[in-house]
């Protein structure tokens, strides 16, 4: 009893009124008169008082109600709105209920019952404002990167709950996301080396795919990273080393080619398995050799004139251009089409081939196959190869030019952008460090979609065949440059598979350990149903009414007053909702040092044009 008059005397400070009315879930809470100030001084501390936007506490019993104020207006005492109610003091609170604490002062989220008429309301102490936003599992890994936005405390997200889940980082261009996603990681990848370093490295990988090189600078993220400086424009970028499979995985020569499911890509597995043969025979250039005459052979027999010409085209990609002396060669030039008998003779002679075809072995399409070598060119050998099965399963009647050759004509507009990029090198590494970082700033809008794709692709496949307790996150940046819904720069079936691919990622990863984390300032043009598989959202600033609506139903837990407030955020401060908390809190991403930005700082005209003299 000795502490009663010190109780009474806090709780006289900290209560703000008592509930006057209850209707379903919504609270309304008459303020007492003396109440209206904007800050109460209490145990050496300035509180800030009871207003829109803030946290009540409605005592019912040994339970405590959390209410979040949506609204307030004052009334006369005839009940009617004034101007000068609320110098009469008579304000009262619209609440909506958040959550509870139990009596260990445990916070709940959710609605576990509804407090009675003349229940007392209180400001929540600096103690019951971490009690709510407590989201950290007893001996959990905190990561300190925010305050709470209106109380001004700091708040700590946990490891567990966070990182090992789908995160969604949305927002304008300038609203602080890219910060914020720094701030994140670099703040995980810290207190894991902090941790246990070896285990951080043998169990955790991270991968971000950086458009605007962003993320490059030495002590972004981590001084321990790996980062691929990538060009198209010149040869000095680094290359992607693609491991053992190199250009022998169909995957990897599907996304290349960008090939269809059903047509194109299993002609590939027939040209893969060739190249495999080839490569596995004694003298490999013997063999092929030996397979393109006996293809000569076969087409310089045939009665089809326009298949036989087509098939002469192909011939052309794959034998040499020139002889030993550099001199240009025709392989159809002793050659000419007799009508009548549909069929090739030696041209000037009365040698038909198809009636004599021992002498095939005089031509020059046949002789000059004894020229024809394999190169070091790994992505030249497979173009190569590619028409040799394409001729194979043209004479076989087995596929038609016109569904295959859109496949390798890309994979030939390509070549030179993949040898810039590229290494097939099959001892290669990727994984030399745990963290690495693509910045794709520098190749063009073509190999922007394809790297990530291929990279995404080949990690996640590699990582669900390794198994075990490892974990992968996958890091997007302008997520909307990969997962757009709305690009027209490519064919229908090929947006489908590279959406189809990344969805199946965000939808099956978690239970092999993948994770993915996505930021965007367009939330409208990424898949939804990518949007709506992540657990854990940082909701910036966002203006345009399509991309609200896309949060809106896409983050279902998020309350209106919460909605309301995102055209008005300010720089840096966020809407943090999802599963690692129990509901959604405005919070203040610290804004990391210089060193340690992102750099995607906004210019500034005073320092472009300083003042003269």
């Amino acid at each position: 009893m000795a502490d009663r008059p010190g109780r009474l005397q806090k709780e006289a400070v900290l209560r703000v009124g008592e509930v006057s009315a209850v209707t379903g879930r919504k609270i309304f809470i008459s303020v007492d008169r003396d109440k209206n100030l904007s800050e109460l001084f209490f145990d050496g501390d300035v509180i800030r008082n009871i207003g829109v936007g803030s946290y009540v506490d409605i005592r019912k019993g040994f339970l405590s109600l959390i209410g979040k104020v949506e609204g307030e207006n004052a009334q006369t005492d005839d009940k009617r709105p004034s101007q000068l109610a609320y110098m009469n003091g008579r304000r009262f609170l619209s609440v909506s209920l958040v959550g509870f604490l139990d009596r260990k002062g445990e916070f709940f989220g959710g609605t576990k019952e509804l407090p009675l008429v003349g229940n007392e309301a209180f400001l929540l102490t600096k103690e019951k404002v971490h009690q709510v936003h407590n989201l950290l599992k007893n001996g959990g890994i905190a990561l300190e990167i925010a305050r709470s936005e209106y109380e001004g405390y700091d708040i700590s997200l946990p490891v567990d709950g966070l990182m090992n889940s789908h995160i969604a980082i949305f927002g304008n261009t300038g609203s602080g996301k890219s910060n914020t996603l720094a701030m994140i990681y670099q703040e995980f990848i810290a207190k894991m080396r902090a941790r246990n370093v070896a285990a951080f490295q043998a169990n955790c990988r991270v991968v971000l795919f950086d458009f605007n090189n962003e993320y490059i600078r030495d002590n972004c993220l981590t001084e321990h990273k790996r980062v691929f400086n990538l060009s198209t424009r010149n040869d000095n970028g680094d290359k992607i080393p693609l491991g053992a499979g190199g250009f022998n995985d169909i995957e990897i020569v599907s996304i290349l080619a960008d090939a269809t499911e059903k047509t194109q890509k299993p002609f590939l597995k027939r040209a893969l398995k060739l190249q495999q043969q080839v490569n596995e025979a004694g003298v490999p250039a013997q063999y092929l050799r030996a397979t393109v005459q006996r293809q000569v052979i076969q087409v310089l027999q045939m009665s089809d004139k326009i298949r036989a010409d087509l098939l002469l085209d192909y011939l052309r990609q794959v034998l040499p251009e020139t002889n030993a002396d550099g001199e240009v060669i025709e392989i159809a030039g002793d050659l000419e089409w007799h009508n009548i008998q549909s069929e090739f003779r030696l041209r000037g002679q009365q040698i038909y081939l198809r009636s004599t075809p021992d002498r095939i072995t005089e031509t020059i399409a046949y002789q000059t196959v004894d020229l024809l070598d394999l190169a070091d060119d790994d992505i030249k050998n497979l173009i190569m190869l590619c028409y040799v099965q394409l001729i194979s399963d043209v004479l076989a009647n087995r596929a038609q030019n016109e569904h295959i050759a859109p496949a390798i004509n890309k994979l030939k507009s390509k070549q030179g952008d993949i040898r810039k990029i590229f290494d097939p090198a099959p001892d290669a590494n990727l994984f030399t460090s745990n963290v690495l970082v693509f910045a794709l700033s520098d190749i063009n809008l073509e190999m922007k979609k394809t790297v990530p794709l291929l990279v995404a692709k080949k990690i996640y496949e590699d990582h669900k065949r390794i198994g075990g307790t490892r974990s992968l996150n996958i890091v997007i940046d302008e997520a909307h440059n990969i997962l757009s819904r709305e690009s027209f720069r490519e064919s229908e079936s090929w947006k489908d598979y590279r959406l189809e691919t990344f969805e199946e990622i965000i939808k099956e990863g978690r239970k092999f350990g993948v994770f993915v984390t996505i930021s965007s300032q367009r939330p409208n043009d990424i898949s939804h149903t990518i949007t709506s598989q992540a657990h854990n959202y940082f909701i910036h600033r966002l203006i345009n009414q399509k991309d609200l609506q896309s949060i809106a139903s896409a983050v279902s837990y998020i309350d209106k007053l919460t909605e309301e407030s995102i055209p008005t955020l300010p720089t840096g401060t966020c809407i943090f909702s999802g599963m690692a908390g129990q509901m959604p809190l405005k919070l203040a991403v610290k804004p990391l040092d210089d060193h340690l930005r992102p750099k995607s700082e906004t210019l500034e005209f005073v320092d472009l044009v300083p003042a003269a003299g």
